[in-house]
């Protein structure tokens, strides 16, 4: 049987520049010294590091399997590292993301988002590699459900003898720390009752039901949860397997043709259309923002990454980003009231009940 490849994309927010807006280049620099000795030294296969908005983002290959010590460490490490440089060039919440002093086995729960594939490479492996800058875990919900259940977006579902059957759903109740699992489409309308409350219920990943074999991954750690108070938004990153029995890279992207609204932007606290922009344009600064996504596409050969393309690097998208700039338009005039703002449940979830604190003195029983 065939070697598996684990494909790791880790990511945490270790000082914005300037402001949340972008990275400063120094700590790309540092992470892709270290990442290269560690690929060297033969821990990793390859690796690519980037960034969007203020994350940086570590891509790596491996054959250690997911959860590995020695890979979460590696990863650790390097974001300690990346932060006493930010710290020097006193960049903007230096160290935000890591919410312990010392690494415990393994990133998770510690503030860094995880997402992680274990697979046999195909004869070409196509992978698709989506991250996010202001939103939250939810923010895929929409995309990954339209990729692998809606037949108007994925024309393999319906034409495609290997994908007819459907996909499994495994969905994280992010709340009460537990998972169910929907087989699509005979569950579709049970899996769409949770998902389409995105900031409870997150898609964690996807399976195709006629071989149990893994197609999308996500993170679903959700900072303030983990540190029980409010630190920044989580910036989730996503993995996806394309083609050959799966919808293809067109059906992948086809999705974010939509500025679907995510919760995020300003201070965690606002929904925003998610704009789908090149690596270059990746520096939300208008109110923080709107919402950023950018694709990096692979293709794997035996666990080397060839690539990355920009894949929203593409004429056919600037309508789309022309709907979220129109979108913004409209929830910005909104000010702090509802929709633009977040409701009261997500608002506990940020800086507001300190306010709320202060003001509860003063209600009056009726």
């Amino acid at each position: 049987m065939a070697e598996k490849i684990t494909v790791s994309v880790i990511k945490a927010d270790v000082g914005g520049y300037v402001g949340h807006s972008s990275m400063h280049p120094d700590l790309i620099a540092t992470a892709e010294a270290s990442l290269g000795k560690a690929k060297k030294a033969g821990t990793l296969i390859d690796v690519h590091v980037t960034r969007v908005g203020d994350d940086i983002e570590f891509i790596m290959t491996h054959r250690h399997g997911t959860d590995a010590t020695v890979v979460h460490e590696l990863a650790w490490n390097i974001f300690v590292e990346c932060t006493e440089v930010a710290k020097k060039l006193k960049l903007y919440g230096a160290g935000q993301d890591l919410l312990s002093d010392a690494f415990s086995g393994n990133v998770k729960g510690m503030g860094p988002g995880v997402a992680e594939m274990e697979f046999v490479e195909r004869k070409a492996e196509p992978i698709l590699i989506f991250m996010a800058d202001k939103t939250s875990p939810g923010a895929w919900n929409y995309p990954v459900f339209k990729m692998f259940a809606d037949p108007f977006n994925t024309a393999g579902l319906v034409i495609d003898p290997s994908m007819h059957d459907g996909f499994n759903f495994v969905v994280m109740d992010v709340m009460k720390n537990r998972r169910i699992t929907f087989s699509c489409p005979e569950e579709m309308y049970d899996l769409l009752v949770l998902i389409g409350a995105p900031e409870y219920y997150i898609i964690q990943s996807v399976h195709r039901k006629s071989d149990n074999d893994i197609c999308a991954v996500s993170s679903t750690q959700r900072l303030a949860l983990i540190a029980g108070r409010y630190v920044g938004k989580d910036d989730p990153v996503l993995i996806v397997r394309a083609q050959s029995g799966l919808p293809a890279v067109g059906e992948v992207l086809e999705p974010f043709a939509f500025p679907h609204a995510v919760a995020g932007w300003m201070r965690g606290s606002h929904q925003g259309p998610l704009m789908p922009t090149s690596f270059d344009s990746a520096n939300p600064s208008r109110f923080d923002g709107p919402p950023r996504v950018i694709c990096a596409g692979f293709q794997l050969a035996d666990g080397k990454l060839v690539g990355p393309r920009d894949m929203f690097d593409d004429p056919s998208f600037d309508h789309t980003r022309m709907m979220a700039n129109y979108i913004a338009d409209y929830l910005r005039r909104h000010g702090p009231f509802e929709p633009h703002r977040l409701p009261l449940e997500e608002m506990e979830y940020t800086t507001m009940p300190g306010v709320m604190e202060k003001l509860e003195d003063r209600f009056e029983k009726v």
